[in-house]
């Protein structure tokens, strides 16, 4: 394959990317919800601490662990705040007001 090739690829990868990654924040919505309703807490460190642990263990590389925990760490905080923004707005607050 050559330069172009393998960037298409990569156009493909980042596509499924986006939208695995728009179904997982989707899921973290209605899990939001739940948590909303049931008056649990948003952050919970010992669920986050076991999907960083999984997504480890589901590591074959060429990523290190270490790398493939920092970006489930951003992907994890990016769903907390689109959970507290989904909570904020169903209460009555606007979201993103300035």
């Amino acid at each position: 394959m050559n330069l172009s090739d393998w960037r298409r690829r990569i156009d493909e990868i980042d596509k499924k990317l986006v939208e695995l990654l728009n179904a997982r924040s989707q899921c973290a919505l209605e899990i939001g919800k739940l948590k909303q309703a049931a008056k649990i807490p948003l952050y919970q460190p010992d669920r986050e601490n076991e999907v960083l642990a999984n997504a480890e263990t589901n590591n074959s590389g060429p990523l290190t662990d270490a790398a493939i925990r920092r970006l489930f760490e951003r992907i994890i905080d990016e769903a907390r705040a689109a959970e507290r923004d989904a909570m904020h707005s169903s209460s009555g607050t606007e979201k993103n007001e300035k």
